[in-house]
């Protein structure tokens, strides 16, 4: 059994270091993408306060397809360039949003969502899936947050 979660009064950038580990773990050698974005999921959820998702959206044949999550239902097919995920895909860059509701063509998979904060995972210069996380509170990521995602996304870049 694993247990991986830290403390509750953890400074947020031990805990990403602390979960970029357990990712880097769970996936070293493990050769099945589904198999790591799955138990990364997971660790997000375990590791992360005040989500109401988190997951993967996969590249597949030019657009975003559902990947393993943590979670309420969510959308299954994003095209390029559309909502939030959608963005981050298209323009390989991370997007972190403050309040959904403000972004232009935000897509609404999960009317409790307020803020976002998506991280494209690229490897060899291709995006190949993207990270998603979101929140029922506005503003609830930041910096830290997206560093900690981001460093997390190149350790698994070659894993999934």
């Amino acid at each position: 059994m694993f247990d991986f979660r830290p403390a509750p009064d953890c400074p947020k950038p031990e805990a990403y270091r602390q979960l970029v580990e357990a990712a880097d773990a769970l996936t070293t050698g493990e050769p099945d993408a589904i198999a790591n974005m799955a138990n990364v999921a997971a660790l997000l959820w375990d590791f992360l306060p005040d989500l109401n998702w988190a997951g993967f959206y996969r590249m597949v044949d030019g657009e975003l397809v559902l990947g393993p999550f943590m979670g309420r239902p969510a959308c299954i097919r994003i095209p390029l360039g559309k909502g939030v995920c959608g963005v981050a895909a298209a323009d390989a860059e991370t997007q972190l949003v403050e309040d959904v509701h403000a972004f232009p063509g935000h897509i609404a998979c999960d009317s409790v969502t307020n803020s976002e904060l998506v991280v494209p995972v690229i490897r060899d210069g291709d995006v190949v899936a993207v990270i998603d996380l979101d929140s029922p509170s506005k503003a609830r990521f930041d910096s830290e947050d997206r560093e900690g995602i981001e460093r997390l996304a190149e350790i698994i870049s070659q894993r999934i």
